[in-house]
């Protein structure tokens, strides 16, 4: 089987040039979806004034964010997965988080999809979580990890395989516990309790043969080129599993899920697939396009990605990159200069 013939687009400078064109937004635009009024923009999550433009008055029952990490992804830096300073991207955090809170409806969840570098001081959880002290309409409620399949590290360390999932609420929202439930099934017995007077073990006192996934997602396909859903290029992708797992938890259907950080869509897509209205966005164009194609070729053909396949096939893509190793992107030798927040710069 072929891999997939477009590579990550963040670290690629090359190849950008030939994907704008086919992008139907520019900075400051919203694209509006005519039937259930899904919405995505190409706007700066940190910017209140882009999202007051996107949400227009509505308000969120939910939010699940993925920015950027600020570690260094693939050992690539790139334009949209650098690493800056901590205070700076404390900074920025603090801004966007600051804008979600104030779409979020008086009853709602929010899940933030964050990382720690083990080889520095595995920032940026530990000053984010403090950050997210100031704000105090938010409560704590669960730290979630999610286990990939693949991961990274050395023979002198324990290889690093786990994705963090903070969630928070706003008032009392919703949660389903239903949809907690796994595919695993229960094969452990033992926990005796007596209940009523009758001595019963766990798989009798339990309200499904199969376990619960609990605040470890062990269940859940990291996505690759070999599967249905995989979007060549989106480097950061999340699993549609995870992303549906949250919205039926903590949304019902026709609430309004909000995603500022849209990449390869997933957010959008799960939405779609589970009646509910999703406001996206990405700061840049070729993701925000994404978004918009993968909506278009899922109701087209009912297929959830392009698995190796480009999601601009009208691009004839051809590759000039003299060295690209495991990552680290030269142009004729030359290093490519590399900032998390150049391309912020450019579209104001």
């Amino acid at each position: 089987m072929a891999k997939e013939n477009l590579k990550r687009i963040d670290s690629n400078r090359h190849i950008r040039p030939s994907l704008l064109p086919h992008c139907r937004l520019k900075y400051g635009e919203v694209w509006q979806e005519p039937v259930c009024g899904h919405k995505v923009a190409c706007i700066d999550a940190s910017n209140e004034e882009d999202i007051q433009m996107l949400m227009d008055n509505d308000k969120s029952s939910l939010a699940i964010q993925d920015p950027p990490y600020n570690v260094v992804v693939g050992n690539t830096n790139s334009d949209r997965l650098s690493r800056i300073s901590v205070e700076n991207y404390i900074d920025w955090s603090r801004k966007w988080v600051r804008n979600t809170c104030k779409v979020l409806n008086t009853n709602a969840g929010l899940y933030i999809w964050l990382g720690a570098d083990q080889n520095a001081d595995f920032q940026p959880f530990p000053d984010f979580i403090i950050m997210m002290r100031q704000f105090q309409e938010l409560k704590t409620r669960s730290l979630i990890t999610m286990r990939n399949q693949r991961g990274y590290g050395t023979q002198k360390n324990w290889m690093a395989v786990r994705q963090e999932l903070l969630y928070y609420v706003k008032g009392d929202p919703i949660f389903n516990v239903d949809a907690e439930y796994t595919d695993i099934p229960k094969i452990l017995r033992g926990y005796y309790k007596k209940v009523n007077g009758k001595i019963t073990e766990n798989f009798e006192r339990g309200k499904s043969k199969n376990i619960r996934a609990g605040n470890v997602w062990v269940d859940i396909q990291q996505v690759f080129y070999r599967m249905e859903e995989n979007v060549s290029g989106c480097y950061a992708q999340k699993p549609l599993k995870a992303i549906e797992r949250i919205i039926s938890a903590s949304s019902e259907p026709n609430d309004l899920v909000t995603d500022f950080f849209a990449h390869s869509g997933t957010t959008l897509l799960a939405c779609e697939k589970l009646k509910r209205r999703c406001f996206t966005s990405d700061i840049d164009p070729v993701f925000a396009e994404i978004s918009i194609r993968r909506l278009e070729h899922y109701r087209k053909t009912g297929q959830t990605g392009w698995q190796f396949k480009s999601p601009f096939p009208e691009v004839d893509i051809k590759w000039n990159i003299e060295k690209e190793d495991d990552g680290d992107v030269t142009d004729k030798g030359k290093p490519i200069e590399k900032s998390l927040f150049d391309y912020m710069a450019i579209t104001k």
